[in-house]
């Protein structure tokens, strides 16, 4: 976020990806917006902002002159009544889609929850044994890189420049460096 400007573009999937819930959603697009972001979404083309704009810039214009002044500010009021009106309704279509896309994720969430106590509740293991150790190619590739640079393999390099070379996060170094050494002593 503190890297926006204005008149930069944001391309999310879907709405879901926003935020965690609709009145957060709803609120970071009207602010996005009000900052001049342009915002896409590829699965609900309706309510990116150019939609918007476009509802905006096609608000109604019309003037009328009838030299009755009570006329007039009838007419004039109408007028901005619909304008209000029609903008209400895009608002509401946009808050109708970040409402939809935090009941489908709470639905998703509930029925991985009900799998997994069903699978446990009929004997099935869920997830990594305990103790178990996950082997990637990543950490196949960064625990050699660990081997050959770091000073505590003799190598040369110091430990944060290790994990530049890797590009891994401190945790997972010292993961990696810990499990090497773990390796070394059996």
């Amino acid at each position: 976020m503190k890297q926006i400007r204005s008149g930069d573009t944001i391309v999310f999937d879907s709405v879901s990806r926003m935020s965690r819930n609709a009145d957060e959603g709803f609120k970071d697009y009207k602010t996005l917006y009000k900052a001049g972001i342009s915002l896409v979404f590829i699965n609900e083309p309706l309510i990116n902002t150019s939609i918007f704009d476009s509802t905006k810039n096609n608000l109604l214009e019309i003037s009328v002159t009838t030299g009755n002044t009570a006329v007039d500010d009838y007419f004039k009021g109408n007028i901005t009544l619909i304008n209000n009106l029609l903008m209400s309704l895009a608002e509401e279509q946009i808050k109708s889609a970040f409402l939809q896309s935090e009941k489908e994720v709470t639905d998703l969430h509930t029925r991985i929850s009900q799998g997994m106590r069903e699978s446990k509740k009929n004997g099935k293991n869920i997830g990594l044994t305990k103790g178990t150790t996950l082997v990637t190619e990543k950490s196949v590739r960064c625990k050699e890189i660990i081997k050959k640079h770091a000073l505590d393999f003799g190598g040369t390099l110091s430990d944060k420049e290790v994990m530049t070379l890797c590009k891994i996060s401190r945790n997972s170094y010292y993961k990696y460096k810990r499990e090497l050494k773990e390796e070394m002593n059996k």
